[in-house]
C-alpha cells in the first residue's frame, strides 16, 4: 500500500437528511483541499430540503453548482436510515478507499493530503482520526466539543492521544478499504453503527489504526437538549452492542453510569453531610480548568462543565435504562438478535 499511496482516489461518502446549509460548507472545505486525488458521493436520505443544485453535461458529467471544480455524484432515495445511505453510497462510489464523515464537518485543507501521506507511511484497511472544534464554531458546539473529546469525561474513549480501550473509529472521520467491504459488506442500521462496523472489522482480521494528524471539524448538536438526546442513545445501544458482542463492554464504558450514579449519591448524602460535596466540586474544577486551558474563554469553560454534566448524565441514565431492560430484565436479547439477523446477511463472517 505505501507504494501506492500516490495513486489512491478517496470516496468521501456522506449521508445528508434536510442539511443544505451545513452540505454547502463542507463543499467548499473540500474544494480547498491541496489534494484533489478524490471524489464526493452524497446521498440524500428522503431529504425534503434537497442540499445541492447541479448542471449534467452533454456526456452526462454532473457539476455542482457553486462548485464546479468538484467531482461529484449525487444521488436520492427514500428515507430509510443513514446506514443503509452510507451503503448506498458504498455502492455507487469509484474510489480504493471510502472516506465517511458527517454532513455538519469541515475539513482541513490538508485533509486529504495528510491521509494520504499516513497511508503512504503507516498502511491500515481502516482508520480514523479525531475531530476538533473550528474557531468560527458558537459557543455552545466548541463547549459541547470539549465535554465530548476531554480525558476527563469520555474523551479517551473516542480515540484522542489517550487511549481507554481499542481505537474504534467514527463516521464523522472514518475510511477503509474497498477489500474491508466486501468482506465486511457495509454498515448495519442500528444506533452506533460505527462501533459495530469497526467491531466486525477487527474480527475478521483487518487491521485498525489512529491518525491523529488526519483530523475534521465537527459542529456537533447546536444546543444542550439535542445534545442530551443524543448521548442518552448513545449510552442505551452500548448494551445493544454487547448483546451483539458478549464481553465487547468493559469498565470504561460504565463510567458515566458510576459518576450519574454517585453524583446522586453524593448530593443526596449532602443532605446530612456537605462534606461529601467535595469530591463533586473537586471534578467540576478540574473541568472548569480544563476547558480554560483549552479555550481560553471563561464562557465556554463555564459552559463546558454544564455539558460535560450533559454528556456523562445523559449518557449514565441510557446505559442504566437499557440495562436494566434489556440485560437483567432479559427484554432485549432476542431485538438484539433479531437486529444480528436482519441488518447483518451481508456482513461477510
Amino acid at each position: 500500500m505505501a507504494d501506492n499511496a500516490s495513486n489512491i482516489l478517496f470516496s468521501i461518502i456522506v449521508p445528508v437528511y434536510n442539511r443544505p446549509d451545513e452540505v454547502a460548507d463542507l463543499l467548499r472545505s473540500l474544494e480547498a483541499q491541496t489534494d484533489n486525488g478524490f471524489e464526493i458521493v452524497i446521498v440524500e436520505d428522503g431529504s425534503t430540503i434537497p442540499c445541492l443544485d447541479y448542471d449534467l453535461s452533454h456526456d452526462g458529467t454532473m457539476k455542482a453548482k457553486g462548485h464546479p471544480t468538484l467531482r461529484l455524484q449525487y444521488f436520492h432515495k427514500e428515507n430509510e436510515g443513514r446506514s443503509i445511505a452510507r451503503n448506498y453510497g458504498l455502492e455507487h462510489a469509484r474510489g480504493d478507499f471510502f472516506i465517511f464523515v458527517d454532513s455538519d464537518c469541515i475539513l482541513p485543507p490538508d485533509y486529504i493530503a495528510t491521509l494520504r501521506s499516513c497511508l503512504a507511511a503507516r498502511p491500515a484497511d481502516c482508520f480514523g482520526g479525531p475531530d476538533a472544534a473550528h474557531e468560527s464554531f458558537s459557543d455552545t458546539q466548541k463547549a459541547i466539543n470539549y465535554a465530548m473529546t476531554s480525558f476527563l469525561t469520555t474523551g479517551g474513549i473516542r480515540g484522542g492521544k489517550v487511549s481507554m480501550e481499542k481505537f474504534t473509529p467514527r463516521t464523522f472521520n472514518m475510511g477503509f478499504s474497498r477489500k474491508v467491504w466486501e468482506k465486511t459488506g457495509g454498515f448495519r442500521e442500528m444506533f452506533s453503527e460505527d462501533i459495530d462496523m469497526s467491531t466486525r472489522i477487527r474480527l475478521v482480521g483487518f487491521s485498525i489504526t489512529l491518525y491523529p494528524e488526519v483530523r475534521v471539524f465537527h459542529k456537533r448538536r447546536v444546543d444542550f437538549r439535542k445534545f442530551w438526546k443524543q448521548v442518552h442513545v448513545f449510552g442505551m445501544s452500548r448494551i445493544t452492542l454487547e448483546l451483539l458482542y458478549p464481553g465487547s463492554m468493559k469498565l470504561v464504558h460504565w463510567l458515566p453510569a458510576i459518576f450519574t450514579i454517585g453524583a446522586l449519591g453524593l448530593i443526596i448524602g449532602s443532605i446530612w453531610c456537605r462534606w461529601l460535596l467535595i469530591p463533586l466540586a473537586l471534578y467540576i474544577i478540574a473541568l472548569w480548568i480544563g476547558g480554560l486551558i483549552e479555550n481560553r474563554s471563561l464562557k465556554i469553560a463555564t459552559m463546558g462543565v454544564a455539558a460535560a454534566m450533559v454528556q456523562l448524565t445523559g449518557y449514565g441514565t441510557g446505559f442504566i435504562k437499557a440495562y436494566a431492560d434489556k440485560i437483567i430484565l432479559g427484554h432485549g436479547r432476542d431485538q438484539a438478535k433479531e437486529i444480528e439477523i436482519r441488518k447483518g446477511k451481508n456482513e461477510g463472517l
